[in-house]
């Protein structure tokens, strides 16, 4: 029976967090969970969601949650292996809609702190480069360094991904 642990994968933009995450689900009995928080807007970012639905082959079932992430994961099966991707878009989802940030995190990291299989959780470094020129950029920014704190400081494990490679931070 796998065991029941949070890995946190943060790094910027094509770091390497989605593929290096799908491995780490795989290596983990089927079948496996992928929950999607990403809303297609655009036909670029419909395709960037069929590329990820691509990578994917069998024994993958798929939840589409951009708002309801708590819920999502509470209605898991126990024991399932689960790939998070990513909250960086989940926390965009709420920032667009207006609803009340510290309250939605708050709620997401309590589900998160009670990983009930092993879950792998994907995020984006975003405080690593110059401040934004704009406000709600900023809020974005800050939101997401927060959010990214506090997921990591309740993973059993970090991994900090840089040019495709790992670097194990807790």
């Amino acid at each position: 029976m796998p065991e029941n642990k949070l890995t946190f994968i943060i790094g910027g933009a094509r770091s390497g967090k989605s593929a290096h995450a799908e491995t780490l689900v795989t290596a983990q009995p089927a079948p496996w969970t992928y929950i999607a928080t990403a809303e297609a807007y655009d036909d670029e970012m419909r395709e960037r969601i069929a590329l990820h639905r691509s990578r994917r082959g069998e024994g993958w079932a798929t939840t589409d949650a951009p708002l309801d992430l708590a819920g999502a994961l509470d209605a898991l099966p126990d024991n399932q292996p689960l790939l998070l991707d990513c909250l960086t878009l989940w926390l965009t989802n709420h920032m667009l809609a207006e609803h009340d940030l510290e309250g939605e995190c708050r709620r997401l990291t309590d589900v998160l702190s009670r990983p009930r299989g092993p879950w792998f959780v994907v995020s984006n470094e975003v405080g690593q480069g110059i401040v934004p020129d704009n406000a709600l950029a900023r809020r974005f920014r800050d939101a997401a360094g927060r959010l990214n704190q506090q997921v990591a400081a309740v993973a059993s494990t970090v991994l900090l991904m840089v040019a495709g490679l790992p670097l194990k931070v807790k």
